[in-house]
């Protein structure tokens, strides 16, 4: 890891030598907090201010339904695909050099975005957003990491948490009154167009008050494992995405079952890489810890969850009922509210007395708010209103705001500690393949529910839509039974802090918080490369890793925006 420089305000002597944490005294590390917390932010707020413009660029630009499923599902599975690989390139070459050359790229894609004239080339730009969004991402917290000593950290990641949760809310809100106040005649443009003078910003500053930082060992990028990925992926999903509008061809079916074969090969190749180099894409021993195999299952479903509700509720609201942008983003205000104080809730309170059951209880109180969702649409109809949606969206937002923030952290919970990057990547890439797989079945779930003779009836279009909407809301709670379910596997902890966890460290086999298990032998979960761990910088040089707080705060603003 490279040395900080000592800012103005401190003395020579304060500088932080190689494989030190910056000085407490120095500045700069506040600035580059805010710089890259402000990039985060944008990441989030991009992705919601588009599902509430989707109509409004429908109309514009003259999009079928699937080309709307590929501006929200192409930008999903860019990301998804390029989540690790962003990762280890950061790694590689420095999150700093990551970081900018990802805020450079992400803020020229949202230029492309505001400027396209087609479906075709809104979903290439898209599409450029999610990789260069990938690149720069995962290098928020790894920078904060190694930048901030572990005594600010918690300050540091509660911070970033509200930055999530106040993304979650203005980005509907601010995707609204961009969307109606058509400024200079741009209609929807201006929502990606914002972007430009917060990413400049943020390069230039970025340049100056970031410090670099490396993984001290020498890690190979595993070009193969991410064609393959990526392969498989688009396999599944463009079939899943164009069905509808093809009347489900032979090829499509042919396409998903080869993605299995894919994914079979992706296996057979990343266990060869393993033997190789110890530099795999994916380190498949990690799905011999049991709780972390079942939360890979669990963000799985819960990421097609959140993939399905949101389109479905915007095409809802805005298509069927006729609702203007702005109508239905206040709408969404108290969900996300609900989300951010559950979250909170959730963490400081809850969940270290409660364990799971705090989870699984997040997940039945969410299924509940579907059902009372689906039971005021069949009640009102078309002459629903945004304050008869408040109820059900309250106790969905309580329901999910009690899952999000410690999911992912309950996840890596019985993973060592060496392999708690690797572990994080996964995770994560896992939650956007789920989110990018839930919209493309939004043509499974609700278009093909909808009964098109109806909706081009004049005055019929909304029980058409509210009838869909219903249908696939009933999908969604299915799909957080299975939620439930699985959720079972994960590490549990009784109230008091004892239990199979024990007090200090309630969700690892025995060990203390942080730390590898003296239960977690290589044997059982793996090794690095050449049997020697697997291992990142660390602020005090110790050769630790990037671990839980990263993918705990990424989980949130991935769940609440796709």
């Amino acid at each position: 890891m490279t040395s900080a420089q000592p800012s103005p305000e401190a003395p020579p002597s304060s500088a932080p030598g190689p494989g030190s944490a910056p000085a407490p005294g120095d500045r700069r590390r506040w600035f580059a907090l805010a710089i890259v917390m402000t990039a985060a932010f944008m990441d989030l707020v991009d992705v919601t201010i588009v599902n509430v413009a989707i109509p409004s660029i429908r109309q514009d630009t003259g999009a079928s339904f699937s080309a709307i499923q590929w501006i929200t599902a192409g930008y999903a599975l860019a990301f998804a695909a390029g989540l690790i690989t962003g990762g280890r390139l950061g790694d590689i070459y420095g999150r700093k050099r990551l970081f900018l050359t990802g805020i450079a790229g992400f803020t020229a894609a949202s230029a492309l975005c505001g400027l396209a004239t087609t479906p075709e080339l809104l979903i290439a730009a898209r599409v450029l957003q999610g990789a260069t969004a990938a690149l720069m991402v995962p290098q928020v917290l790894s920078i904060v990491h190694a930048t901030f000593p572990p005594h600010e950290r918690g300050k540091v990641f509660g911070l970033f948490g509200a930055i999530v949760g106040l993304g979650a809310v203005s980005g509907p809100i601010l995707g609204a009154l961009l969307t109606e106040w058509d400024l200079f005649g741009l209609g929807w443009r201006p929502i990606f167009l914002i972007n430009l003078p917060v990413g400049i910003a943020g390069l230039l500053l970025g340049a100056r008050y970031i410090t670099e930082s490396k993984a001290p060992g020498a890690l190979r990028l595993d070009l193969p494992g991410v064609g393959l990925v990526t392969a498989a992926l688009l396999m599944l999903v463009y079939p899943l995405t164009r069905g509808h509008e093809l009347g489900w061809p032979v090829w499509g079916y042919g396409s998903m079952a080869g993605s299995v074969a894919v994914f079979g090969v992706l296996i057979a190749y990343e266990r060869y890489k393993t033997r190789k180099d110890g530099s795999p894409l994916i380190e498949l021993g990690l799905f011999r810890v049991k709780s972390f195999a079942a939360g890979i299952a669990v963000q799985l479903a819960f990421g097609v969850v959140c993939g399905i509700f949101f389109l479905v509720w915007t095409l809802y609201m805005q298509i069927g009922l006729g609702w203007s942008a702005l109508r239905a983003g206040l709408t969404g205000v108290p969900f996300s509210v609900a989300v951010s104080v559950a979250a909170g809730v959730s963490v400081q309170k809850l969940v270290p007395r409660f364990g799971r059951n705090v989870l699984r209880g997040g997940a039945l109180i969410m299924a509940s708010g579907l059902l009372l969702y689906i039971a005021v649409a069949e009640r009102y109809g078309t002459q629903v209103t945004s304050w008869q949606m408040i109820p059900p969206l309250v106790v969905m937002g309580t329901g999910m705001g009690l899952i999000v923030a410690p999911l992912t952290d309950m996840v890596l919970s019985r993973v060592p500690r060496e392999h708690a990057g690797s572990a994080s990547g996964l995770v994560n890439t896992v939650q956007q393949m789920g989110n990018a797989l839930g919209l493309a079945l939004v043509s499974v779930v609700f278009l093909s529910a909808v009964d098109e003779r109806r909706a081009a009836v004049p005055g019929e279009r909304g029980a058409a839509y509210t009838e869909a909407f219903q249908h696939a809301l009933w999908w969604v709670t299915g799909l957080l039974a299975l939620v439930f379910l699985l959720m079972a596997a994960l590490p549990a902890r009784r109230p008091g802090g004892t239990g199979e966890a024990g007090a200090d460290a309630p969700w690892n086999d025995g060990g203390t918080a942080g730390e590898p298990s003296p239960r977690a032998t290589a044997a059982e979960h793996g090794d690095g490369p050449h049997g020697t761990p697997s291992t990142v910088d660390s602020p005090d040089g110790a050769g630790g890793t990037d671990d839980g707080p990263r993918a705990a705060t990424a989980a949130p603003e991935a769940a609440l925006s796709r």
